[in-house]
């Protein structure tokens, strides 16, 4: 039996879920934030309190790791380090924006060509993105891009490609290709996260608590030139 609580604040949507054998348990979630400092103690307290009444406890900890907000990303993973050094469990990290490509796939009808480019807001016209087909390959990696009408054309010339997350709605301006579509309310969820960490778990795939870091937008754009693709 596999065990998994999961952790997202990557946005200012707060949550946590948990899943046992893949199946959702119990989940909270709050869409009035950012006010993670305030919500996710609760919430993970009443699902350990879930958890005492099952009589069972985690096999591991999932947790959103960005893209996302410093502050956000910060208390989420803090307070998933923590339970898994309690318990002694493994930590698992989730990409927020292949979170969001695995929602979208779920709340949407595509047909079979179509290309996923879930964003990030940044800050002006930018956005961190990426591409994922709809078996969620990776098409094109995490890259921070200034929108324009030709950004994202070398996939829209030959692929309907929909947009989502909280950096796609300031991007409308400018996709504008009819190949473009773009839908609202997707963003990332801890009981959305259940089937991305279920998959990690049964192939093993941690990171090492001890050293394991968000992906900060702020540090992202310190550092990558715009544009550049990692």
């Amino acid at each position: 039996m596999s065990v998994i609580l999961h952790i997202e604040t990557s946005t200012s949507v707060c949550s946590a879920a948990l899943s046992v054998d893949g199946k959702l348990v119990s989940d909270r979630i709050s869409f009035d934030g950012p006010s993670h400092a305030v919500l996710l103690a609760p919430f993970v307290d009443e699902i350990l309190c879930d958890m005492r009444n099952q009589d069972i406890r985690p096999d591991a900890v999932a947790v959103s790791c960005g893209p996302g907000s410093y502050t956000g990303l910060r208390i989420g993973v803090s307070m998933a380090k923590g339970l898994c050094y309690g318990w002694n469990v493994p930590l698992i990290a989730i990409n927020t924006l292949e979170l969001l490509a695995y929602s979208a796939l779920k709340a949407t009808t595509l047909d079979e060509s179509s290309l996923l480019c879930p964003m990030i807001d940044a800050r002006r016209m930018e956005v961190f993105s990426a591409i994922f087909d709809q078996h969620l390959q990776c098409v094109r990696p995490i890259a921070a891009d200034i929108v324009d009408d030709k950004t994202y054309l070398p996939w829209l010339e030959n692929n309907s490609m929909l947009f989502f997350g909280n950096g796609a709605d300031k991007c409308r301006i400018h996709i504008t290709q009819p190949n473009a579509q773009f839908v609202t309310d997707i963003v990332p969820k801890a009981n959305e996260m259940i089937e991305l960490a279920e998959r990690a778990f049964l192939k093993g795939q941690f990171v090492d608590t001890a050293y394991f870091e968000p992906f900060y937008l702020k540090d992202f754009v310190a550092t990558v030139p715009k544009n550049k693709v990692l």
